[in-house]
């Protein structure tokens, strides 16, 4: 079992910066691919990025790639977002998750263990 908390998302202007992070319980954390997803109002749950085991490897979706960063500490079971020049239409609630196989996936089905989620919203 993993338990995953994400940390308070928040307020931020267009052009703006803000770190999310997502702690997990448990001592197997480092065998999870882990991965963010979100989802604004009326619309699906989307992936945004992923990260292997070690942090070797990175995915994003191409509408956040450049501008967000994932990244992960194993000693502190932490997996963190770093999002740069947000936009409004990256309102939306963030989610972190947990997949426990060989490779990431973009299918919100495919993982294991969510957080709870976190607002993030963009003004104009």
């Amino acid at each position: 079992q993993v338990q995953l908390v994400e940390s308070a998302g928040g307020l931020v202007q267009a052009g703006g910066s803000l770190r999310l992070s997502c702690a997990a319980s448990g001592r197997t954390f480092s065998s999870y691919y882990m991965g963010w997803f979100r989802q604004a109002p009326g619309k699906e749950r989307e992936f945004v990025a992923a990260i292997s085991w070690s942090g070797g490897s990175t995915y994003y979706a191409d509408s956040v790639k450049g501008r967000f960063t994932i990244s992960r500490d194993n000693a502190k079971n932490t997996v963190y977002l770093q999002m740069n020049s947000l936009k409004p239409e990256d309102t939306a609630v963030y989610y972190c998750a947990a997949r426990g196989r060989t490779y990431y996936s973009i299918d919100a089905d495919k993982y294991d263990y969510w957080g709870q989620g976190t607002q993030v919203t963009v003004s104009s």
